[in-house]
């Protein structure tokens, strides 16, 4: 059975590259890839999987209908899978004292990013309207 501390270590073992699902409004399933990491919660200090997507992106949709997506890890024959409410954060107020600028850095870095140039990185989250999303696991399956 996997748990939190799994999903850490799977996660640092495939720089944050992972699947995530949304349910379209028909219910099926729409799936990408997309890079996550663990983190605490900037407001509650939970354990939360985080990604930034593009706020156009259909899994942002999907998550604004549903408040719901799951992220699964894998790393060879083992994977780890979170299912749970998915919160987004478009301003200031649900990123906590840290404020949005960083808060997108901090869940980049979270999902093993690393920038030469932060103000380019900053430039382009506003330009592409990218916003930070946590996923707070009610479930954790998987093979660790």
């Amino acid at each position: 059975m996997a748990d939190f501390e799994s999903v850490r270590v799977m996660a640092g073992s495939e720089t944050g590259l992972c699947v995530v699902a949304t349910a379209r409004p028909d219910g099926s399933v729409h799936s990408s890839v997309v890079n996550a990491g663990p983190m605490a919660h900037p407001v509650t200090g939970a354990d939360v999987i985080a990604l930034v997507a593009r706020g156009a992106a259909q899994k942002v949709a999907h998550i604004r209908a549903s408040g719901r997506a799951s992220v699964t890890f894998r790393r060879g024959w083992q994977w780890a899978g979170i299912e749970g409410a998915a919160e987004i954060v478009t301003d200031d107020a649900g990123s906590g004292e840290r404020g949005l600028r960083q808060l997108l850095r901090d869940v980049f870095t979270a999902a093993g990013g690393t920038h030469d140039d932060w103000d380019e990185y900053d430039r382009v989250m506003v330009e592409d309207g990218r916003v930070p999303i946590f996923i707070t696991p009610d479930r954790i399956l998987g093979v660790p």
